[in-house]
């Protein structure tokens, strides 16, 4: 059967054009409890009562997080709140921004993707998944049996097959739209042609898909797929293509020019008391030091092959790091990596820097309390409540690429794919 596939999407009640911006909301885990309240008070049908519903999140307490979840979603609908399409489609989500002084745009089909294990080297993640994290998205998915957000995944299409679909369907009026903190615009289109769909299906089922972000809600679709089929099996029940066999995903290019990934800098604290002196002189075994020039933060990643971070200590002294020459990270990163993840510069940060210097390590969750992620580099360079800051440049989407083709999953917070993917727009029972 096709891996990419149309489906019957439901979506808030909307007017043609509508503008739903009161009603969407970011990803959920990167929402704080005060922007929760916020959001609600926006719209009390914001996505949010979904994606974070109110209550503990114990599923055997009264009035639990889950229970909550899944009475809101049967009331929205039984209500009109929610309605469903008039037929299967694949969507288009175009979503337009400025960056550095451009208008820039990244389109995505909006479809059902058959789940496989990621073993079977069709579906490709490339970062880890936190268990507490999977516990708390598998009982929503279990309690509402519906995808409320997207996977964000990427296609390889390097001669723009699929671009005459993506230009076909935004010919039309859009269907609704939604703007986000950030001025991200959303624009949401339906592509029903049947020739259309499976040309679109065609391209983006010869090749693997990559997971960009979305890997939680991935990996609870395919737990919540193994629970349903084995309900299935012991009552003797064989529904024909269930809903639960596919996951929604938001499919995006990875070939095309306008796919912007941003890095995530560190900050690190020491276990104990942090010696400046000995940190430098540490970091010199390997790393070229030099004082920084004007415009470097904007320079950084573009002057040398060579992984080249920014680093600053609390006391305000700043170096330009660059790994030596004579530094070869495949040969001083032990382990069974490949060497395409040992040329990462997250993994160099790691493997020669944050294990040996501070004792952060993935291996030792209790020291990953001493890490720190910041989107913005200036922000990252005040060194707040830390030791040190790491600025990095961008993982580049061709090294993505060829670690999740070696089957290999990166560092957490390697890529920072831009912009999220809202959450609201659409969404895809699975009962």
């Amino acid at each position: 059967m096709s891996l990419v596939r149309p489906f019957t999407a439901r979506f808030y009640r909307h007017r043609p054009g509508e503008d739903l911006t009161a009603r969407v909301a970011p990803p959920y885990d990167v929402i704080s409890p005060d922007q929760r309240a916020a959001l609600l008070e926006r719209d009390p049908h914001n996505v949010v009562a979904l994606e974070l519903p109110e209550g503990p999140l114990d599923r055997t307490a009264p009035g639990n997080r889950y229970a909550t979840g899944r009475a809101t979603w049967a009331e929205w609908h039984d209500h009109g709140v929610l309605v469903d399409d008039e037929s299967p489609a694949i969507y288009v989500l175009e979503q337009s921004w400025e960056h550095e002084g451009r208008h820039v745009r990244r389109r995505a089909f909006v479809a059902a993707v058959r789940l496989h294990p990621f073993e079977d080297r069709v579906i490709l993640p490339h970062e880890r998944t936190l268990p507490k994290a999977l516990a708390d998205r598998f009982e929503l998915l279990r309690a509402t049996a519906a995808n409320l957000s997207q996977v964000f995944g990427l296609f390889s299409d390097p001669a723009g097959e699929t671009d005459r679909a993506f230009e076909a369907a935004m010919a039309t009026a859009s269907m609704f739209h939604a703007v986000d903190d950030d001025g991200v615009e959303s624009r949401v289109w339906a592509i029903r042609d049947a020739a259309t769909i499976a040309a679109v299906s065609e391209v983006i089922g010869e090749r693997p898909i990559f997971i960009a972000d979305g890997h939680h809600r991935y990996t609870t679709a395919l737990a919540y797929r193994d629970e349903r089929r084995e309900i299935d099996r012991t009552v003797d029940r064989r529904p024909a293509d269930p809903a639960y066999d596919c996951v929604m995903m938001a499919l995006v290019n990875m070939d095309g020019p306008d796919l912007t990934v941003l890095p995530t800098h560190r900050l690190v604290r020491a276990a104990g008391a942090f010696d400046a002196v000995s940190f430098w002189n540490a970091l010199a075994e390997h790393f070229e030091l030099a004082e920084p020039t004007t415009g470097h933060l904007e320079r950084l990643g573009t002057e040398t092959e060579r992984t080249t971070f920014t680093v600053r200590t609390a006391d305000g002294t700043t170096r330009v790091a660059t790994l030596r020459p004579d530094a070869d990270p495949t040969r001083l990163i032990t382990g069974e990596h490949s060497d395409d993840w040992k040329r990462l510069d997250v993994a160099i940060l790691q493997e020669l820097i944050l294990k040996p210097l501070f004792g952060v390590s993935a291996d030792e969750p209790a020291s990953l309390e001493r890490l720190t992620f910041v989107k913005d580099a200036r922000a990252a360079l005040e060194v707040a409540d830390a030791d040190v800051a790491f600025v990095l440049a961008p993982t580049r989407v061709e090294q993505l690429r060829a670690v999740a083709l070696a089957g290999e999953t990166m560092p957490q917070k390697s890529t920072y794919f831009y912009p999220k993917l809202l959450s609201g727009l659409l969404f895809r029972p699975v009962d």
